[in-house]
């Protein structure tokens, strides 16, 4: 089975030229030379991005998913890879519903007709991992149930397998091998896809999405009914609304567009600052429009979470970079340790400022946020910048918000959308607000401590001369230690004198 899976992706690699894509980075090369000869007759019509993205196509839904991850490591690929892994769709004919069923019952432990008052046995959407029907639960709740795809597990094992061994030999043949990491990438595929088959995981992220969003006048979240998951099934409120792709019907619903290409910035914003969590997979496919004009978010397999730390520092680059202080920018990433310490300022600074400075020829809405932030990624690995996996999440789902915003409303000035919430959440952090926000948040503690503190200071004060005594005792045991040993080395040199004496005379004698 794997060297048939293996001889077919050197069948697919031959047919769309991917070894020619590895080998003309090392024209010079012999191997190269030799396999060009080889295979002369081979010509190519296409440009070989599109001839990347037709062979992961080809290999299915699991090397799909691996040319979507690839599309997010911009720091890692040339743009014109990246622009076309970017289009790959996840486009999966869905399981039969037999073994959806089979799943089920499985879980359930009883017929799925004694679960569900009703179960559409047609799936409304198919993915490589999972696929989802509506049904409606015993109470009269319509719902949607997501069923993993019966040996996903041992599907993506195998091809984890062979992309390891690809990348093994990759980084051996090729140059720029070692530079890509394709070993860490595999890896770090590996884990974003084991993440997907667990739908707890999933059901977790939704809820918690949700409860950052209660009562939102911009977005709507799904409920979870946790009594009917498990780690092979999530089901969750069923959502109605207008893919948001489909312009025509948002206008026929009466959608103001504009309005809501503004909401989407402020959501994203919200999530990422605010909250810290955000939904890092925001493509048409996984977002709803309402017909209040709530956008609706679905499929909550993949979000990105940012400390304190990634959020000062995306807030901090935003703002200096659109104040054109450069200065800051370099030293936003010097304090949050992702470039060496050792760096000087001054290089840095000069570095960010000849990337960044011509974007300012173009109006404000022009500018790219995504793309900025692509370009100090690229900038700061001049200077040893490890790669940062949650701001990678970032700049693609950022790149993913500004395609639908514009979309939505080609005029669409996102900085001048954006700006208004980033200095209201700078001075919430680091203004008077965020003083009066930290005295109320550490009120109940102090309530707490505050009648402790006579005796807390009297017991650190007895514990101080405890400590202080004891090692005035240390230092009192030492010193006499000294003087005995000083006391013994006067004698021993006594002793030695003496019998030094003696012999002398002895001889003398």
């Amino acid at each position: 089975m794997r060297l048939f899976r293996l001889a077919k992706i050197v069948s697919v690699s031959l047919r769309f030229g991917l070894d020619r894509m590895v080998l003309d980075a090392d024209s010079s090369g012999r191997l190269a030379r030799i396999w060009h000869t080889f295979f002369f007759w081979r010509t190519f019509s296409q440009p070989r991005g599109a001839r990347l993205r037709q062979a992961l196509e080809s290999l299915g839904p699991i090397f799909v998913k691996f040319g979507q991850m690839l599309s997010t490591r911009r720091d890692l690929l040339p743009p014109d890879l990246a622009d076309e892994l970017a289009l790959l769709q996840d486009r999966v004919p869905p399981f039969p519903t037999e073994q959806a069923l089979a799943v089920l019952e499985g879980f359930y432990g009883k017929p799925i007709d004694e679960v569900f008052d009703d179960f559409e046995r047609t799936p409304v959407a198919s993915a490589s991992v999972a696929q989802v029907h509506f049904a409606r639960l015993p109470d009269g709740t319509e719902v949607a149930v997501k069923v993993l795809r019966p040996g996903i597990e041992r599907v993506i094992e195998h091809d984890l397998a062979l992309l390891e061994v690809a990348a093994v030999l990759l980084e051996k043949i090729w140059p720029e091998g070692r530079r890509l990491k394709p070993r860490e990438v595999v890896a770090e595929f590996s884990k974003y896809l084991h993440d997907e088959l667990d739908l707890m995981r999933e059901a977790a992220n939704c809820s918690q999405l949700r409860r950052n969003f209660t009562e939102s006048s911009l977005l709507i979240v799904p409920e979870v009914h946790w009594d009917w998951c498990g780690s092979k099934v999530m089901v969750m409120e069923r959502m109605r609304g207008v893919p948001i792709s489909q312009t025509p019907a948002l206008l026929a619903q009466g959608t103001d567009l504009k309005a809501l290409s503004r909401a989407g910035v402020e959501i994203f914003f919200t999530q990422v600052f605010r909250d810290g969590f955000f939904h890092a997979d925001m493509h048409p496919g996984n977002i709803f429009v309402h017909s209040d004009g709530r956008y609706i978010a679905l499929d909550f397999g993949i979000m990105g979470t940012l400390n304190e730390v990634d959020k000062n520092y995306l807030a901090t680059n935003f703002l200096a970079f659109f104040k054109r202080d450069y200065r800051r920018v370099a030293l936003a990433h010097i304090e949050a340790g992702w470039v060496p310490a050792k760096t000087r300022v001054d290089e840095f600074e000069a570095a960010i400022r000849t990337v960044c400075e011509p974007i300012f020829d173009k109006p404000l809405k022009d500018i790219s946020f995504g793309k900025t932030l692509l370009r100090l990624f690229q900038t700061a690995r001049r200077f040893e910048m490890e790669v940062q996996p949650q701001l990678v999440l970032l700049q693609k789902t950022l790149l993913n918000i500004e395609g639908l915003g514009r979309q939505l409303d080609p005029e669409l000035d996102l900085w001048k959308t954006a700006k208004p919430f980033l200095e209201r959440w700078m001075d919430e952090r680091m203004g008077m607000r965020a003083l009066v926000r930290g005295v109320k948040e550490e009120a109940p503690a102090w309530a707490g401590t505050l009648p402790q503190l006579p005796r807390l200071v009297h017991h650190a004060l007895t514990e101080s001369g405890r400590q202080q005594s004891a090692q005035q005792q240390r230092l009192d045991d030492l010193a006499a230690g000294q003087r005995r040993l000083t006391r013994l080395l006067l004698l021993v040199g006594a002793v030695a004198a003496t019998l030094l004496g003696l012999e002398l005379h002895r001889l003398l004698g």
